[in-house]
């Protein structure tokens, strides 16, 4: 831990790389676990695909705003403590669509899966209000469908995230992984595009690999950052 400390203190360019395990603490379920966004669902990654929202656009809407949306849901001392180290030097890339690394005032952050607060009319474009979702997903103007923009099954990356991301961790000396099991691509494919002498932390309830160059804490999140 006191090796940790000394390596954000010590480095220029930090880059956190974060999942569902940093929101959790903030009430927000992870996708995987029991109790999480996918339990009880026969075909949950189908309720999140482009499919669905094109095919049964009232399913999707359903699932999304039953499952995924927590307003009221505030930033943790993860959050927190991440934001007040990049806001200095480094970059936050995450997979979270919860909106709560810029809600803790991260100013150097690449939402990777995008925003599910960024709503927005596919037929005109035209932005929408969280609270405006929530009455209606279709706009009235134009009958069109009302969507978060986040990356859905069936879904390309953002290859502008995608570049701007391969181009920030090439400079990072300090890649910190926190809260992901590091499976979902192409996110889990970011470290190929790494500085090769970055040296890698990976904060996590569990392992994630067994590569050598991982410095690991298996440990809750909450708990590290409680110490840094």
């Amino acid at each position: 831990m006191t090796e940790l400390q000394q390596d954000l203190t010590d480095y220029e360019h930090i880059v956190f790389l974060t999942g569902a395990g940093v929101s959790t603490p903030s009430g927000i379920p992870d996708y995987r676990s029991k109790g999480g966004l996918y339990s009880g669902h026969s075909n949950p990654e189908y309720l999140l695909s482009h499919d669905n929202l094109s095919e049964h656009p009232d399913s999707f809407y359903r699932f999304v705003m039953d499952n995924m949306f927590y307003p009221a849901a505030e930033p943790n001392i993860i959050h927190r403590k991440m934001a007040a180290i990049t806001n200095e030097k480094g970059w936050i890339i995450t997979q979270n669509v919860d909106g709560l690394d810029s809600k803790a005032g991260a100013k150097h952050l690449i939402e990777f899966h995008g925003n599910l607060y960024d709503l927005f009319c596919q037929q005109c474009q035209r932005k929408f209000t969280y609270q405006e979702y929530a009455k209606s997903y279709i706009h009235a103007s134009d009958g069109g469908i009302i969507r978060p923009r986040i990356v859905l099954y069936n879904e390309s990356i953002n290859l502008d995230k995608l570049s701007q991301s391969a181009a920030i961790l090439s400079e990072a000396d300090l890649i910190v992984l926190v809260g992901t099991s590091f499976r979902v691509y192409p996110f889990a494919q970011l470290l190929n595009y790494r500085n090769a002498l970055a040296k890698i932390w990976v904060i996590n309830r569990e392992p994630i690999g067994e590569d050598a160059e991982l410095n690991s804490i298996i440990a809750d999140a909450t708990d590290i950052f409680n110490q840094i």
